[in-house]
C-alpha cells in the first residue's frame, strides 16, 4: 500500500510540490482537487506531476463499494481501503444540515458488548487521510464544493475509538478544519469515546475544542464493567474528572451516551443515580434507544420505556433528550454492515 496524499496538511503539500521542482502554485490546485473528492488521475494537472504523485501515492484511498438507503433518507455505506479493508460510514439528512458518521479504526479492541465494530477485535488503525477521505469522498457524492459543503457536521461515532487512534485522530481534527479545506468548525464536530482517560486530558490541550461525547450507558463501574471492558481500567470518578477539565479548557459542555438495555440500565433507580451522578454539572445526556446486535444477547426498550426514562432525568433537573432512532432498517449501528459483508451476508 502507497502513501495517502490526503495525510498532508497544505503546507505539507507545499513541500512536497516544491521538492519535485513543481512550481508552488501547483500545491494548491493539487489540494483544491483532493478537497473536492477527485482521484490524483483526475485533478487537471500537468501528466509529469500526476505522475510523479501516482508513484508514491494512492490514487483512491477510499472508494464507496456499497450503498443502502433508509426510509428515512438515510445512507449507509461500505468503504474500500486501497489495502482491501473495509470500514462503512454513515449519511443523515436533519433540518440543521447533514451529519456524517465516520470511522477512525478499522474494527475495534474496545470489546463493549453493544457494538458490532468490536466483533473481529482491531485490524489496523486509520491514517488521519483515510478518514478525512470518507468526508471529501461523500461530500463530492452529495454535490459539496469549495464553497458550499454539503457535510456541514461530523460525527466520529463509527467503527473504532477515535482516542485509540489519537494521533491519526487529531491530525484528521487538524486537516478537516484548515481554513484552507474544508474549514468545518470545531463546534461541528464531535468525539465519542467510551472513556481513554489520558487521551481526554490530551485532547483537552490540543486547542481544537470539539464536542466531547462519552459512552456511559450505566451508572457504577461495576455495572459498566458489564458490558464495557474499559471500565475496569477507568472509572466514572476519573472520567467525571477528566471531563470537567476538558469544560475548563474548551468552555465546551460535554455529552454522556447512555444507550437504553432492557433489563439493565433503565429503571427508577438507575434515573435517580444518573441524577446524583451528574446533576449540577455542564453536561447532557443523549439517550439512544439500543440499535440491537444479532450476535449479542442485549435487547432495546420500548417507546415507552425509553420516554419514561427521560422524564425521570428532566423531572430530577437533568439536561436530557431521546436521539431519534435514524437508519434501523439498513443496519445503522456501529459495525452491522461491515460484519455481514465479511460474513458473506446479502445486506
Amino acid at each position: 500500500m502507497k502513501k495517502i496524499l490526503q495525510d498532508l496538511s497544505f503546507s505539507e503539500l507545499e513541500n512536497l510540490i516544491l521538492s519535485v521542482g513543481e512550481k508552488k502554485f501547483r500545491a494548491k490546485q493539487v489540494y483544491d482537487g483532493l478537497t473536492l473528492g477527485k482521484k490524483i488521475s483526475q485533478i487537471n494537472i500537468p501528466a509529469a506531476l500526476r505522475e510523479k504523485l501516482l508513484e508514491n501515492f494512492e490514487d483512491e484511498p477510499i472508494k464507496i463499494i456499497r450503498t443502502l438507503t433508509s426510509a428515512d433518507g438515510t445512507e449507509k455505506y461500505l468503504f474500500s481501503l486501497a489495502d482491501g479493508n473495509v470500514i462503512e460510514g454513515v449519511f443523515m439528512k436533519y433540518k440543521y444540515g447533514n451529519t456524517q458518521c465516520v470511522s477512525t479504526q478499522v474494527g475495534c479492541r474496545m470489546g463493549c458488548k453493544f457494538c458490532a465494530s468490536t466483533l473481529g477485535g482491531l485490524v489496523r488503525n486509520l491514517t488521519s487521510g483515510e478518514i478525512l477521505s470518507q468526508i471529501l469522498t461523500v461530500n463530492a457524492l452529495h454535490g459539496g464544493n469549495l464553497k458550499t459543503r454539503a457535510v456541514t457536521n461530523i460525527v466520529l461515532m463509527g467503527s473504532g475509538e477515535p482516542l485509540d487512534n489519537y494521533g491519526n485522530t487529531f491530525a484528521f481534527l487538524k486537516n478537516v478544519t484548515a481554513p484552507d479545506g474544508l474549514n468545518i468548525s470545531a463546534r461541528n464536530i464531535s468525539l465519542s469515546t467510551c472513556g481513554i482517560v489520558p487521551a481526554i486530558y490530551r485532547l483537552a490541550d490540543g486547542g481544537i475544542p470539539v464536542n466531547l461525547t462519552i459512552s456511559l450507558h450505566q451508572t457504577t463501574d461495576e455495572g459498566r464493567a458489564r458490558t464495557m471492558p474499559i471500565a475496569k481500567k477507568y472509572g466514572i470518578a476519573e472520567i467525571l474528572k477528566a471531563c470537567g477539565y476538558y469544560f475548563e479548557k474548551t468552555g465546551r459542555r460535554y455529552i454522556f451516551e447512555y444507550s437504553l438495555i432492557d433489563g439493565e440500565n433503565c429503571d427508577a433507580q438507575h434515573a435517580d443515580e444518573l441524577i446524583a451522578l451528574l446533576k449540577g454539572k455542564p453536561c447532557h445526556v443523549n439517550l439512544i434507544r439500543l440499535n440491537e446486535v444479532k450476535e449479542r444477547d442485549l435487547k432495546t426498550v420500548t417507546d415507552k420505556q425509553a420516554y419514561r426514562f427521560l422524564g425521570l432525568l428532566e423531572k430530577g433537573g437533568l439536561s436530557a433528550t431521546l436521539r431519534r432512532s435514524m437508519g434501523n432498517d439498513i443496519a445503522g449501528a456501529c459495525g452491522q454492515l461491515r460484519t455481514g459483508y465479511l460474513k458473506g451476508e446479502d445486506i
